[in-house]
């Protein structure tokens, strides 16, 4: 393909060798990148330059022979191009800061984490940028609906890359577009930031709803009402709200809420059945974006004076001790109200 042989030579860093950044920097190296994957477990990194597979994340594929990985964080920048991030949010400014030290100031930098930093709640951009001394304004974001196992597997696939630089946008919606993964850009980050972490929150309730034996109309409600909640908090963050209708918001809300491959559905749906949230997250053996984000959503609902009862609930669920079907009582216990909000 033209746009593979236009990427011949060029390096790329991916951090780190979870499902999702295996996934994307697969894309790369079949768009002709030469990728180096971090890892710091080094059997892993062993699996993938031997083997070339990454059996505990995304069993039974084969990985291009140019996806090669690495525990040496210098050797993965060397001569790096492009650094793609999609540590777990909670590692993010960890791996950062050990990144910086090789990071070149020309270096296009990207993210693809779904989530905000524990504590101060900032998002991920804020996080990278901080450590990485450069500018928010110099980091896209890739987000939309696209599960690692599909996408491994060259499933068609449509996302969009933010980033308030087009410029930055668009070397990245280069650098990833083939035949089976589409990119579009938006300028929006605060937009697609927002969307991509609360929609794991909304997911874990539809998990939880399945769980409980409800149907389709509650599902239904549950993502509809979602998005609102979504819409609200992004919109008072200083987002664009046409971006809650594109593929960062109701298009990746859809495919998390009702995918089996879904983690925070999965992580939902145990819950559903009144195990403790510490054995679900350990039965689980991967990150669960959507259980540290529901608490730091709530705290933003307190900060920026936003309502969100589902949010709400499920902090109670998570952290407070409440019982799930008290919480789908609760939900619809509510007062009355309308359903389009008063634009003033």
């Amino acid at each position: 393909m033209t746009e593979t042989k236009a990427q011949a030579g060029r390096r790329a860093a991916v951090f780190v060798a979870g499902s999702w950044g295996t996934a994307l920097a697969s894309v790369l190296a079949q768009n002709g990148f030469d990728v180096l994957l971090w890892t710091r477990n080094a059997d892993q990194a062993e699996q993938i330059n031997t083997k070339h597979e990454n059996s505990k994340y995304l069993p039974g594929v084969k990985l291009p022979q140019s996806l090669r990985a690495t525990t040496e964080m210098k050797e993965a920048l060397q001569n790096a191009e492009l650094a793609l991030f999609v540590a777990p949010s909670a590692a993010m400014r960890e791996v950062a800061k050990q990144a910086a030290p090789f990071m070149k100031e020309t270096t296009l930098c990207i993210h693809a984490t779904k989530g905000f930093e524990t504590g101060t709640l900032k998002r991920m951009t804020t996080v990278l940028a901080e450590e990485l001394g450069r500018s928010p304004d110099q980091i896209a974001v890739l987000s939309g609906p696209s599960h690692a196992e599909e996408v491994i597997r060259k499933q068609p696939t449509t996302v969009v890359v933010a980033s308030a630089d087009l410029e930055a946008a668009e070397q990245a919606q280069d650098a990833f577009m083939n035949a089976y993964f589409r990119v579009y850009t938006n300028p929006d980050v605060a937009g697609v930031e927002v969307a991509g972490a609360i929609k794991n929150i909304i997911a874990l309730g539809a998990g939880l709803s399945d769980g409980l034996g409800f149907g389709d109309n509650a599902k239904a409600a549950l993502i509809t009402r979602g998005l609102a909640e979504i819409s609200r908090l992004g919109t008072a963050m200083g987002a664009n709200p046409l971006t809650f209708a594109g593929l960062a918001g109701v298009g990746d809300l859809v495919v998390t809420c009702t995918s089996k491959h879904s983690r925070n559905w999965r992580a939902g749906s145990m819950l559903a059945d009144g195990s403790p949230l510490d054995d679900v997250l350990e039965r689980m053996g991967m990150v669960v974006e959507g259980v540290k984000t529901t608490r730091a959503a709530y705290e933003l609902a307190s900060r920026y004076d936003v309502e969100m009862p589902i949010t709400a609930q499920l902090y109670q669920v998570l952290f407070a001790g409440s019982s799930p079907r008290t919480a789908v009582e609760n939900l619809m216990g509510r007062l009355k109200t309308h359903e389009i909000e008063q634009i003033e």
